[in-house]
């Protein structure tokens, strides 16, 4: 079972779906690395060698930002956005959609579970 950023690869599946269980690399992105790496799409992860991990492992952490640096960047940006005040922030603020999407009778992702008025408990 390899290791490549800090996630551990599952061993049966092929390597080109495989990869996509890192954060922030998908089946697209994953097909280029293994093309960059002159590795098979239809190896399975346990079949890899070191030498084919150690290719991975160096194309992934030179050219792209994943897992926990690609985490950050992420929820900086919607803090940064809460604390300048816009609208797209206000809406993370309150716990609302906030690209665009009705909330009259939708959005209970978003917004949680129906709060009914009559219904406390005592």
């Amino acid at each position: 079972m390899p290791r490549i950023a800090g996630v551990d690869l599952p061993a049966e599946k092929r390597v080109v779906v495989a990869l996509t269980y890192i954060y922030g690399i998908g089946p697209s992105t994953s097909e280029k690395i293994l093309k960059k790496t002159g590795i098979g799409t239809d190896v399975r992860a346990k079949n890899l060698s070191d030498a084919d991990t150690g290719k991975l492992r160096q194309v992934i952490e030179n050219e792209y930002k994943v897992e926990g640096a690609l985490r950050g960047e992420v929820s900086m940006n919607t803090k940064r956005l809460m604390d300048i005040g816009c609208y797209r922030g206000l809406r993370h603020r309150k716990g609302l959609p906030v690209r665009g999407q009705r909330t009259h009778t939708n959005a209970r992702t978003r917004k949680g579970p129906k709060r009914r008025p009559g219904a406390k408990k005592r």
